[in-house]
């Protein structure tokens, strides 16, 4: 833990304003971060786009278009960043705070904070959000960690896995604040819960196979971000009890997803991280998820939910048979103990005091 009060500036990503859900599970980490960086004691504030939620300490409110995600992008196309975009106006504020604040914390998935790096006066690390799914940022990321050694993370070793030099990323998991989600010690029906932005690489369409072989109901939620998409899984499974409950800010989620018997995780790409597993198990809910990126390195096989075979339905309806067998107790302990707010935190605290150290001692 730092033996000083740190300023910490964390940029976050230009895909849309903290509370708009477009960020995904990046708005929930930076905020997250922020409650637990500020209960460590850590004066911290925030550069986002305009329309964002206060929090922190201070929000700089940025104005711009905002900038598409990389995810949906084919892989090699060119880095793109339009003239009137948010991105460089949000870096442009950052380079005008950077002799205020004694490190910055990049939370966008996006080239343009990568190539600063070398040229802000302050140090900047970067806790990378996705995968790799594109060249131009692989290089970008890799550039980073070659001239600066240390300033990369990433939430868990499958998401480092997905690159060339895994070595290069510092492992710090996330965090929740654990108090906003309150207990449910039994399950309140058999629906099965399935959160998650309502596009391709969440791969619903398997949700949707295992609701209309178990006749169980499925409960949707989140940010309907691919329509036809949606229409497609209701095509492909007409016998699936499928009830789009829609997207909901934290407090409402848990209280929706905590009398599930289940949430089920079945991403059809690498999730870095799994934000809704720990959301999940924080209220109870076990968690049923496929042995593909970051969920699988949270969920602890028969202990707090089933880790099954990528894209495999009978293995999915084998563990909703066997859900009753985990005790939602150990799912809420596992969260107390591992991702916190206040856990994540200390990570990541522990990660920034040993740039901030290398940069000062680099720069006397």
């Amino acid at each position: 833990m730092a033996a000083t009060r740190m300023r910490i500036l964390l940029a976050s990503t230009p895909v849309g304003p903290l509370g708009s859900g477009i960020g995904g599970g990046v708005e929930l980490t930076l905020h997250d971060l922020v409650y637990g960086l500020g209960e460590r004691g850590h004066h911290v504030e925030v550069v986002a786009p305009a329309g964002s939620l206060h929090v922190g300490e201070r929000v700089h409110q940025v104005d711009g278009r905002l900038q598409a995600s990389s995810q949906h992008a084919p892989r090699h196309a060119p880095a793109e960043t339009h003239g009137d975009s948010v991105l460089p106006r949000m870096w442009n504020r950052v380079a005008e705070l950077q002799d205020d604040v004694d490190i910055v914390v990049n939370l966008a998935y996006d080239w343009l904070p990568l190539y600063l790096t070398r040229y802000l006066r302050v140090p900047v690390v970067h806790l990378i959000s996705m995968g790799s799914v594109s060249d131009s940022m692989d290089r970008a990321i890799t550039d980073v960690g070659e001239r600066f050694p240390g300033r990369l993370a990433a939430h868990t070793h499958a998401q480092a896995a997905t690159y060339a030099a895994p070595e290069m990323f510092r492992i710090v998991g996330n965090g929740i604040v654990v108090e906003r989600y309150d207990f449910v010690p039994t399950a309140g029906d058999d629906a099965l819960g399935f959160v998650g932005r309502i596009s391709p690489e969440k791969g619903l369409e398997d949700v949707a196979a295992l609701g209309a072989r178990t006749g169980r109901v499925v409960k949707v939620w989140g940010m309907m971000q691919d329509e036809a998409y949606w229409h497609s899984v209701r095509r492909g499974a007409p016998d699936a009890q499928l009830e789009y409950q829609g997207f909901l800010p934290t407090d409402d989620l848990q209280a929706a997803i905590g009398p599930c018997s289940a949430v089920v995780m079945t991403p059809k790409w690498v999730e870095a991280f799994g934000n809704v597993a720990i959301e999940a198990m924080a209220t109870g809910v076990p968690v049923i998820t496929y042995d593909r990126g970051g969920p699988a390195e949270i969920v602890v096989d028969g202990v707090t939910g089933f880790v099954v075979a990528p894209d495999d339905i009978d293995a999915l309806v084998d563990a909703v048979r066997r859900i009753d067998t985990i005790d939602r107790r150990r799912c809420r302990e596992r969260v107390e103990r591992e991702f916190s707010s206040a856990a994540m935190a200390d990570r990541v605290i522990a990660w920034i005091d040993e740039v901030v150290g290398a940069h000062t001692g680099a720069t006397r």
